[in-house]
């Protein structure tokens, strides 16, 4: 989620426009008597409007260092797009030719790896003002920074050499990062995380324009050991302002932000007219995106209606089929594409019920998820039992394996009964033996916890209840079908278990999931053992840290699922750290590891990977998406017919 990877790669990720090689011969035009009348044409503004169903919280600070809510991150990636690394079409990593000149690397005696970048001359700001070295440097120094820490950005400090020393504050230079010269930095890699599966992201930084972040007039210098600032102190209170910095933000993308308002759930950005282009220099030609929370009750004829022009990434098979039926009746396109994600029940491990791998198993045979997917995506996708999506090459290449040793946790009410009692859910509330309604399992006082929902008999017994808190989305149909097939479902009930939904917005529920009390202290309280979202990934497939064991990592934000298992951190390590970037063979091997031990444990529960669907109106001009390529990526490539 939110990794050293994300501040070291602004990701961006491209699709290759193929052209058809057939050459079929077509007859040439004949005269029409009605080419030579007039035609009205008729022009539009040059403006596209962007509905999702994600509300915008309005963090669009760099690199994901606080939240990484999807529409957030649409707006960060449209208005930055000056990576020295980034993706081909074909979703490999490579020099992005725009901001830099070349990359240089080399494994030093002690085993570390240093990235030489050289960054090109003549790029500026949305401002005006030139970017050099010193500015990407400064997204390190401001990044790794005690006063970000405070501030409580969630950055891990120990893969860049000095950083952890820096973040730390026992000292004021970064002896891994250093400015070389006004276009030129490089960023020295702690031996430990050598090699890397994904390395050349480990030599991208991103501009960051300093005064945002510092009333102090700080400039970047070389000290004895590695870069710094002079000229002040960075600020907790100032670093976390900028975040929520729009109209006066100073950024480098194809697009600057406007105006957001998160009470409307609206965001209005506007074409950087300093922007030299992506990594095929190409540049936006739509002038303004507006981007509005779209209501799933509504959002087909706020489309019909023009209030919206592109609705993104269809899951539901109704909204396919809806969408299908607009294009059939003329004036819309879609275009569809596997996804390289999925959608889930989230647990949380270590407390309540979910703690339990009996209790999350048995949710997974109390739901039958053929038929939740069937019903949810009506043909346009599949039950999948990892966490993966149907576009991964890793997928396509494991289906045979998986066929044969992974556990699909098919429907069956009767095995979930059984590992529940095997598991001592055999109690009632009084703790007599188990006949009816709720079931409840005796605990230790580790495991008990401070889950409010627990008693305690006279003779200082604690019960659990089999009884699971479930934070929701609202208008959200897969929480919709969730009532109805398990949380309100007979074989639920018969199987002695509750399932109690709570539905709140999805930022609120993201506040739960990460635990984030800086949000408010009721977010830093362990509350929901459950909760419904969706993952989707870039070609980066990194779940390092995502699992960790280690408490600083868990503090930051990584391991929502709260799951500590050796094992399953280890080889979410070892698939990327310790594999050379050209051997596929040996991070596949790892990766299949990783998924059968991941299903085994059963963190989540897959719903369903699927096909999207992205639907809009036919006077929108060479708009493709894929998924390596989304609506950001994509929208650049677009014009509208016929603009003002």
């Amino acid at each position: 989620m939110k990794k050293f990877l994300a501040l070291l790669l602004a990701a961006v990720m491209m699709l290759s426009l193929v052209a058809c090689g057939n050459d079929e011969p077509v007859d040439d035009p004949v005269d029409d008597p009605a080419s030579d009348s007039e035609v009205e044409v008729v022009t539009r503004p040059n403006r596209l409007i962007y509905g999702s169903t994600t509300e915008i919280s309005g963090d669009i600070g760099p690199g994901a260092w606080w939240t990484n809510n999807a529409t957030d991150k649409m707006i960060r990636d449209l208005i930055n797009d000056y990576s020295p690394i980034t993706y081909n079409q074909g979703g490999e990593l490579i020099v992005n030719p725009t901001i830099s000149g070349g990359v240089e690397s080399v494994t030093n005696e002690d085993g570390t790896k240093t990235f030489t970048v050289k960054i090109n001359e003549g790029l500026v700001f949305s401002n005006g003002e030139p970017i050099t070295a010193a500015n990407y440097v400064a997204y390190a120094l401001i990044g790794y920074s005690a006063a970000a820490a405070e501030a409580g950005a969630k950055l891990t400090a120990d893969m860049i050499v000095g950083a952890t020393e820096y973040q730390k504050g026992e000292t004021d230079e970064l002896s891994g990062l250093h400015l070389v010269d006004e276009y030129t930095y490089s960023i020295t890699i702690s031996s430990d995380y050598v090699p890397y599966f994904y390395e050349l992201s480990y030599a991208s930084l991103s501009p960051l324009y300093i005064p945002m972040y510092a009333s102090a007039p700080l400039t970047v210098v070389e000290g004895e050991t590695g870069a710094k600032f002079e000229g002040g102190e960075l600020v907790a209170a100032e670093i976390d302002a900028a975040r929520w910095m729009y109209a006066d933000a100073v950024s480098a993308g194809p697009y600057v932000i406007k105006s957001v308002d998160t009470g409307s759930l609206e965001a209005v950005l506007e074409i950087n007219p300093n922007y030299a282009g992506n990594f095929e220099g190409v540049k936006p030609q739509i002038q303004q995106l507006v981007i509005v929370k779209s209501d799933t009750a509504t959002q087909f004829d706020a489309l019909a209606t023009g209030a919206i022009d592109v609705l993104d990434s269809l899951s539901d098979g109704t909204e396919v089929n809806t969408a299908l039926d607009m294009v059939a009746q003329g004036g819309y396109e879609t275009v569809s594409f596997e996804r390289n994600g999925y959608g889930k029940i989230q647990f949380q491990c270590d407390f309540g019920p979910t703690q339990f791998q009996a209790v999350r198993h048995a949710i997974a045979y109390l739901l039958d998820r053929n038929e939740f997917a069937n019903t949810f995506c009506q043909g346009f996708g599949s039950v999948v039992h990892g966490p993966y999506g149907l576009a991964m090459w890793m997928y396509k290449d494991s289906e045979e394996l998986f066929a044969d040793e992974m556990d699909t946790y098919s429907y069956d009410p009767a095995k979930a009964v059984e590992l529940l009692v095997a598991d001592g859910w055999v109690y009632d509330a009084e703790g007599n033996d188990y006949v009816s309604g709720v079931r409840y399992k005796k605990v230790t006082a580790e495991e008990a916890g401070d889950y409010a929902l627990n008693v305690t008999l006279a003779d200082g017994t604690i019960l659990m209840p089999l009884h699971i808190k479930w934070s929701s989305s609202e208008a959200n149909p897969v929480s919709e079908l969730l009532v109805t097939m398990l949380s309100e479902g007979q074989q639920t009930a018969d199987a002695g278990m509750v399932i109690e939904q709570t539905v709140m917005s999805f930022t609120e529920l993201l506040n739960y999931m990460y635990r984030d009390a800086t949000q408010g202290d009721q977010y830093g309280v362990p509350t929901y053992g459950m909760y419904n979202l969706a993952t989707n990934f870039t070609p980066v497939y990194d779940q390092s840290f995502a699992f960790s064991l280690d408490p600083q990592y868990v503090a930051l934000g990584y391991n929502t699922n709260y799951i500590f298992d050796e094992e399953l951190d280890q080889l979410s390590m070892d698939m990327v750290y310790g594999v050379d970037p050209s051997d596929r063979e040996g991070y596949l091997d790892l990766w299949q590891q990783f998924i059968l031990k991941w299903n085994e444990l059963l963190p989540e529960i897959p719903l369903y990977s699927n096909v999207y669907y992205t639907i809009y109106p036919d006077w929108l001009n060479d708009f493709v998406e894929s998924s390596l390529w989304e609506f950001n990526q994509a929208v650049v490539y677009a014009s509208i017919e016929n603009a003002e």
